[in-house]
C-alpha cells in the first residue's frame, strides 16, 4: 500500500471551499460550520503539506498562491473521485451515476447537445448533466475554476493548461441571400469570387480571427458591414441582403427565425476546418462521470451533423 496521505477529506472539502469564496466566512456559511473550524483544518492542511496555500488579507479576504491554485485543481478531482467511491459503496453499481457539468462551445450546443443528452440518458441513466454555454475563454475559465469537468468545442487559441481529445472536424461554408449571383450555381465556390463584398462577421472571440484569416487566405481584407455574437443574427442578417457570411455548423434547413432564406456554399479553396474537440484540466485524471461523457460524445460526433 501506499503512503497514507497527510490530509483528511474534511480538510481538503474546507480549504477547496475557502479557496473559492475567497473569504473564510463565506466558506462556513457554505459549510454550516463555524468559521474557526474552517481556518483551523486550512491552517493543519499547510502545516501537514508544509507549504503556503491560502494569503490572507486583513479584511480582504483570501487568495491563493500559485502552489494553493494547483493544489486547488488537485483537491477537486481528489474530492470527487471520493464522491464515487462512496456511490459505488452504496451499492449504485458500475454505471456512471450522479451529477457532472459540461461546457459546451455556444454555436456547437444545438447541433450536439440534444443528441449528447439522449445517448447519456440512454446508456447511464443514474446520470445528470447540466450544461454551461459560452464561448472558448469563457469554457476555459469553467475548467479551470472546476466549474465543468470537460469540454466540448472548436479547438481555438487558449487552450494552455487543458487536454484536449479531437472528436470532429467543422469545415467551413458560406452564405448568401438567396438572390445572390452565386446562389443559382448552388456551389461550390471560391472564396474569392466573395471575399471583395460585404461581410457579416461572426463576432465571437478567437472565432472572429479565424473567419478574418480566411478572407485574408484570398489575399483580400475583409469588408466587415455587420458584427454579431449571435449565430442566428449572422444569418438572418444575411437572408436580409446585408452581406455574406463563413460559418462551420450547417443547420438542416435554409430558413431563419425571421422566415427569410440563406443560401449554403460549399467552399473549393482548401481551407483548415474547425477540430471540434473534448477538453479537460491537463494533467487530471477523470471522473467515472466525466469518462461515460466523453465516451457518449466520441458516438455522437462521429456522425457528426450538418456536413
Amino acid at each position: 500500500m501506499g503512503e497514507v496521505p497527510p490530509f483528511t477529506l474534511v480538510q481538503l472539502r474546507y480549504f477547496t471551499a475557502a479557496a473559492e469564496a475567497r473569504s473564510m466566512t463565506g466558506a462556513a456559511q457554505r459549510l454550516l460550520v463555524s468559521q474557526s473550524a474552517v481556518s483551523t483544518a486550512v491552517a493543519q492542511l499547510e502545516r501537514e503539506l508544509g507549504v503556503q496555500l491560502l494569503i490572507r488579507h486583513h479584511a480582504r479576504g483570501l487568495s491563493l498562491t500559485p502552489a494553493g491554485e494547483r493544489f486547488l485543481q488537485e483537491a477537486r478531482g481528489f474530492l470527487g473521485h471520493a464522491a464515487e467511491l462512496a456511490e459505488t459503496a452504496r451499492g449504485l453499481g458500475t454505471t456512471a451515476v450522479g451529477v457532472i457539468t459540461v461546457g459546451c462551445f455556444t454555436s456547437v450546443a444545438p447541433f450536439l447537445l440534444p443528441r449528447l443528452l439522449t445517448a447519456c440518458a440512454a446508456g447511464h441513466p443514474g446520470l445528470s448533466l447540466e450544461v454551461t454555454e459560452g464561448d472558448a475563454a469563457r469554457l476555459r475559465s469553467a475548467l479551470l475554476s472546476g466549474e465543468c469537468e470537460l469540454t466540448i468545442g472548436y479547438a481555438l487559441d487558449g487552450a494552455e493548461g487543458l487536454d484536449l481529445e479531437i472528436l470532429a472536424e467543422a469545415p467551413p461554408y458560406a452564405i448568401v441571400p438567396p438572390d445572390h449571383r452565386l446562389a443559382a450555381g448552388g456551389g461550390p465556390v471560391r472564396l474569392a469570387d466573395l471575399a471583395g463584398e460585404p461581410m457579416v462577421l461572426y463576432d465571437l472571440p478567437h472565432s472572429r480571427d479565424y473567419f478574418r484569416s480566411l478572407v485574408a487566405w484570398t489575399g483580400a481584407e475583409p469588408i466587415v458591414r455587420h458584427r454579431t455574437t449571435s449565430y442566428e443574427t449572422v444569418r438572418s442578417l444575411v437572408a436580409a441582403g446585408y452581406g455574406w457570411s463563413i460559418l462551420n455548423q450547417r443547420p438542416v434547413g435554409d430558413r431563419t427565425y425571421d422566415g427569410g432564406r440563406v443560401a449554403a456554399l460549399a467552399l473549393r479553396d482548401e481551407l483548415p476546418a474547425l477540430p471540434v474537440a473534448l477538453a479537460r484540466v491537463a494533467g487530471t485524471r477523470p471522473t467515472r462521470r466525466a469518462e461515460a461523457v466523453a465516451a457518449c460524445a466520441r458516438r455522437v460526433l462521429a456522425d457528426w451533423p450538418g456536413h
